[in-house]
């Protein structure tokens, strides 16, 4: 006997109906309206991760970047403060900046030749006389995102005039965040180069998998194949292998913290001892020479020293943007409704103390030879998901994406005293929640403004 489902239509940003507690509904995927009310409601609303302080170390030192859809211009003022101006001159709407990064005092949009200085304020305008209008009004000055504001390096901004503190916002998950920063010499890391990717798929797609250890073991059949390919004897698996056999039983686990934000730890499937990340950093050319080198010239200190140049299994998931995994951070970038921009920033340790006895440099050559694992083979599969799920998704009368693995099994979960929820590496409760918040978020009206300082 056939089963059949009537076609129909959802009732539009009903928000129970879109989002419910074991599917959502296609059209938060593949709905323009939808999209424009996020850019607002989310990406306005909350705290959006725009640069790190490593990017922009020296007085009027600048980054281009986007809040939301919005152009900004991350910069260190002449005074030191780090300021979001709209990339946008109070003329006629052109950008002012043009140059992905730099330093200078003012920016002068190349249209008509309106400039301001970096503080945002208007510091000149061409043959003044053929106005009548008073230029020391604060409106000529360029907007600015109102709260802006660094955790430990990392720098986030909102529109949303009652959000709470960033503090508050990031909550929980500031704990793996601060032990992954501890980690480093001085408790910091540096931004260096980048991995640019772009998808044909909706901006959530990616966050939608960013916990996910369901998919790793057929997603990434070829990356762990890869990892593995010298694997001789009793040496240790290489890479991703703890997700073989069955994960559902393993140590590791996932962690949701409240406001979307998520983590992932597979450090439980090693052993807790010093080169045990090493022993499992796939193979890359060049890196017997470097373990060489640190230890003839570390002794016994070399597995510690050399895990730094590992990276850690773990990944830390800030909504709605914001990713960390092993030593590499991805920011994704809303372009379209159906297109997203990935970057991948390498780190490096910061090591002003010496407290690698002159290694740094080497540890960081090998840190950025791992992203030969991450971005540059694994985060292929990932995309070529999520551009197929957009395609997937848009036969209109299939209308559910369902979130539901976990749900209703019996002592799986685990809801601790601080209100964070522990569950297994492979199970959907941190998608349940994130779209729990996303519901939240999509059902209020956020209040937001702009800035501009006064003359």
């Amino acid at each position: 006997m056939n089963i059949q489902e009537p076609i129909r239509t959802p009732k539009f940003l009903d928000w129970d109906e879109l989002v419910q507690e074991d599917k959502v509904h296609r059209l938060i995927y593949t709905d323009e309206a939808i999209f424009q009310e996020e850019m607002r409601k989310i990406w306005g609303g909350v705290w959006i991760f725009l640069g790190h302080e490593s990017q922009i170390p020296e007085k009027n030192d600048f980054i281009r970047g986007k809040l939301g859809l919005r152009p900004i211009i991350l910069t260190r003022d002449s005074g030191g403060k780090i300021r979001a101006l709209y990339n946008r001159c109070t003329h006629r709407g052109s950008t002012v900046c043009r140059e992905d990064k730099g330093n200078s005092k003012s920016f002068a949009c190349p249209y008509h030749g309106w400039s301001f200085f970096n503080t945002g304020k208007l510091s000149g305008v061409p043959w003044p006389e053929g106005y009548s209008c008073d230029f020391s009004e604060s409106k000529f000055n360029l907007a600015q995102v109102p709260h802006v504001k660094s955790y430990r390096g990392f720098i986030f901004g909102t529109l949303n005039l009652d959000a709470p503190s960033l503090e508050t916002y990031l909550g929980g998950v500031r704990a793996p965040l601060d032990e992954w920063l501890d980690r480093h010499p001085g408790g910091t890391v540096a931004f260096c180069d980048a991995n640019r990717l772009k998808f044909n798929g909706n901006w959530k797609l990616l966050y939608d998998n960013s916990c996910d250890g369901y998919h790793v073991i057929f997603s990434h059949r070829s990356l762990l194949a890869m990892e593995n390919r010298q694997k001789v004897g009793a040496d240790a698996a290489k890479g991703m292998a703890f997700y073989k056999n069955s994960p559902d039983n393993g140590p590791m686990f996932l962690k949701y913290f409240g406001n979307g934000h998520h983590y992932k730890d597979k450090r439980p499937a090693l052993e807790k001892r010093p080169g045990a990340l090493w022993e499992i950093e796939g193979p890359h050319p060049g890196m017997e020479h470097y373990e060489e080198k640190l230890r003839a010239k570390l002794g016994a200190r070399a597995d510690e020293v050399l895990d730094l140049a590992s990276s850690e299994p773990i990944n830390i998931n800030i909504f709605p943007n914001l990713h960390i995994l092993g030593n590499h951070v991805q920011v994704s970038q809303p372009v379209s409704l159906t297109e997203t921009d990935t970057t991948w920033w390498g780190t490096s340790v910061v090591d002003d103390n010496d407290q690698l006895q002159g290694c740094a440099d080497d540890i960081n050559a090998l840190r950025m030879r791992t992203q030969e694992s991450f971005p540059n083979f694994g985060e292929l599969d990932d995309l070529m998901n999520f551009e197929q799920i957009q395609i997937g998704l848009t036969a209109e009368e299939d209308e559910w994406v369902y979130m539901h693995r976990g749900l209703g099994i019996n002592d799986r979960i685990t809801h601790a005293a601080n209100g964070t929820i522990i569950a297994p590496s492979t199970d959907e409760v941190f998608l349940r929640e994130t779209m729990r918040e996303y519901k939240r978020l999509m059902s209020v009206e956020p209040n937001l403004a702009i800035k501009r300082d006064p003359n």
